[in-house]
């Protein structure tokens, strides 16, 4: 078991990800893709949280009001077995808590849904700091990039081969926050507080450049 050799800071962001234990599938159909990232909204308060309870009272679990978060989160990408989240956290042991609240309510419906029980992911979440600009925009590429191995799942060794056609993909993956940044309208916007992370892409077209720069890299 690596152990970190940082503490989580408020101010600081990190790349937190997991998978599923021996590499299985954690989401198997669109409503467990879209339980989880209701819960990525849902888990991130300091109170106690029902979500039978908040989607009875509540037009949309996205209307849920969240009086203290625990973090802000600036981008997501949830794949078959595993997901990425880059956040920073508001208050101290705010990411510990936000991860196990995740984690322990999804574990509960998955395990309930799907009739069985134990662990559902590799042991604890694992996390990097982001500790320079430089790496903390590649990650917001990586993350939103990374759909693309659904679709040709050798592209950083082969190459790619149409840069418009993947950017077109990974812009239509409804599983990240990539199409909250094109400004597409969707409740999940609600996940984001992308106002705690720094504006290194003042417009929906330089987003779409810094893409296409890595794109054309990996090309």
């Amino acid at each position: 078991m690596t152990t970190r050799t940082f503490s989580f800071a408020p101010g600081e962001f990190y790349h937190v990800y997991n998978r599923g234990v021996e590499k299985r599938i954690v989401y198997k159909d669109t409503y467990d893709y879209n339980r989880f990232k209701q819960l990525l909204y849902v888990a991130n308060t300091t109170d106690a949280t029902d979500f039978r309870a908040i989607e009875r009272n509540n037009p949309s679990i996205y209307d849920f009001d969240q009086s203290d978060k625990l973090v802000s989160i600036g981008a997501y990408c949830l794949m078959p077995n595993h997901f990425h989240i880059l956040l920073t956290p508001i208050q101290d042991g705010g990411v510990t808590a936000f991860m196990n609240k995740l984690n322990t309510s999804y574990v509960m419906y998955f395990n309930k849904k799907y009739d069985r029980s134990g662990a559902l992911y590799e042991g604890k979440f694992k996390a990097k700091h982001a500790d320079s600009d430089e790496y903390l925009k590649y990650l917001f590429a990586y993350i939103h990039l990374n759909p693309i191995k659904l679709m040709q799942a050798d592209w950083k060794e082969a190459g790619i081969s149409d840069t418009k056609k993947a950017y077109e993909y990974v812009s239509n993956f409804n599983h990240s926050s990539l199409a909250d940044y094109q400004m597409k309208p969707r409740p999940e916007v609600a996940i984001l507080n992308a106002e705690r992370f720094p504006d290194y892409f003042q417009s929906t077209a330089n987003r779409k450049s810094e893409l296409i720069h890595w794109l054309e890299y990996y090309k």
